[in-house]
């Protein structure tokens, strides 16, 4: 009989991560996951939950004494001090250690809007990106050292039925996007919404994920992982206000003057905006396909916004209004209209 392979998630219960943990267990692995316990709930029974914080590494140390796995796969590192614990850590007990990086390290603006693997990774408008590209360089470093066993993988905008993708939200999350096109209100927009932007179904991920799981080939590789739809900002919200019951009245304002506004009102959106959503960009996934030929587009945004929509207008704890946020689009949307005025 064979042995079970073994993986151990750090975090697991988010957006990217539970999609993958359900998936492992129907095919068949030994899952664990390494977390603080708040959401057990939303987990496979079959899962074995270990509690500690991943931050504290005597913590930790403790949680895995004794075991090996196959594959560690690290979801919430963002520093290179994360990865350095993740080396002390984990370099004894597994075969395969996948850092999530992201794709928003890639150079911005990019010269080409084709993106693969072998993009720059130059992002001078965003620390967060700029963390993700240093820890990806200490982790090839250790693997080029002391043959740590580092796959990268680089996620876009992955989504599941419990987040509905928007440009942009305040503080507590696109609920108040949707709930402005319900009323019929504008909503925000950078650029010209003719920006394209690839948004990729959590499940579709997990298989594209999954196959790179225990292989040998993808060590020291990175990889980028997305769907193969693009869609301009234009069209992904027409398709929310669809799928939501409301109407979409965009209120295009320029990235670098949104982000600019938004500082002032405690919303920086430059990062996001001009370090990754504002930017055509279009991935090309065949380093990925060769390697595991059965991932591809099964959910369409039309389908997969209609999950969305039906999940989280039927559970009001996933309804959180935002006032602050609403606040600040209708000030934005009078100011644009009064300047339409003055042209």
């Amino acid at each position: 009989m064979n042995k079970k392979k073994k993986a151990l998630f750090i975090g697991g219960t988010g957006t990217i991560s539970l999609s993958i943990v359900r998936r492992l267990v129907t095919l068949g692995w030994d899952v664990w996951t390494l977390n603080r316990g708040s959401r057990r709930d939303v987990l496979p029974e079959e899962v074995h939950q270990l509690i500690a914080d991943a931050y504290n590494e005597n913590e930790t140390a403790k949680a895995i004494e004794g075991l090996h796995f196959d594959t560690v796969c690290e979801f919430i590192a963002y520093t290179v001090a994360d990865v350095e614990r993740d080396i002390r850590l984990f370099s004894p007990i597994t075969d395969q250690y996948i850092f999530i990086s992201s794709a928003s390290a890639y150079q911005k603006p990019p010269v080409s809007p084709y993106i693969t693997e072998a993009t720059p990774l130059v992002n001078p408008y965003w620390e967060y990106s700029r963390n993700k590209q240093a820890c990806e360089e200490r982790l090839f470093r250790e693997y080029q050292l002391n043959g740590f066993p580092v796959t990268v993988v680089r996620p876009s905008h992955t989504y599941d039925d419990r987040n509905i993708p928007v440009a942009i939200h305040g503080k507590n999350g696109s609920w108040q996007i949707v709930k402005r096109m319900r009323e019929g209100k504008k909503v925000l927009v950078p650029g010209d919404g003719k920006t394209l932007w690839t948004l990729t179904w959590c499940e579709d991920f997990a298989v594209g994920f999954t196959g790179l799981m225990g292989k040998k080939e993808a060590i020291g590789e990175a990889f980028q992982i997305t769907g193969d739809e693009s869609l301009t900002w234009d069209q992904i919200l027409s398709l929310v206000a669809e799928a939501t019951g409301g109407v979409y009245r965009p209120c295009h304002v320029p990235s670098d003057l949104l982000g600019n506004v938004g500082r002032k009102y405690g919303y920086d959106y430059t990062g996001e905006l001009l370090g990754d959503k504002a930017n055509t960009v279009i991935f090309r996934n065949d380093k990925l396909k060769k390697l595991v030929p059965e991932m591809e587009t099964r959910v369409l945004f039309s389908e997969g916004v209609k999950k969305c929509a039906e999940r989280i207008l039927s559970d009001p704890s996933l309804q959180k209004e935002d006032p602050v946020f609403d606040d600040f689009s209708d000030r934005v949307v009078s100011a644009m209209e009064k300047l339409e005025t003055m042209i």
